[in-house]
């Protein structure tokens, strides 16, 4: 069965390009455009791996991961930060916040399956 990858990103070609891309690897990928329905989203989907931009419109990522990693159910869920905050302060806050995994923008092909592949 194909493992499950619920993936936040406002800007439709990142969406597009990671959808794909994870769909080429046989990956099940779901997108979401708009950051406030990625709780509601991860709790329909059930996804085995959440790819959170960071940078959003009306809700953050990191106030999406901070409400993730607040819920009993999704908790367990990893998260993998996707962001052009590239600072040493921004990637310790993000983990701090509870994402499992940090890649910066512009962002290498091969790098973020490398990182998908190591939680799925």
């Amino acid at each position: 069965m194909a493992k499950k990858v619920l993936v936040v990103e406002d800007n439709e070609l990142n969406l597009k390009l990671f959808c794909d891309l994870l769909r080429a690897h046989d990956y099940l990928a779901e997108p979401v455009r708009d950051g406030r329905e990625a709780v509601v989203r991860a709790r329909e989907f059930a996804p085995d791996l959440i790819i959170m931009d960071i940078q959003m419109p009306h809700v953050t990522g990191y106030e999406i991961l901070l409400e993730l990693k607040a819920d009993e159910v999704l908790r367990a869920i990893p998260v993998m930060a996707v962001t052009a905050y590239a600072g040493r302060e921004d990637e310790d806050r993000i983990r701090a916040a509870g994402a499992d995994a940090y890649v910066s923008k512009p962002i290498s092909l091969a790098r973020f399956m490398e990182a998908v592949r190591a939680f799925v």
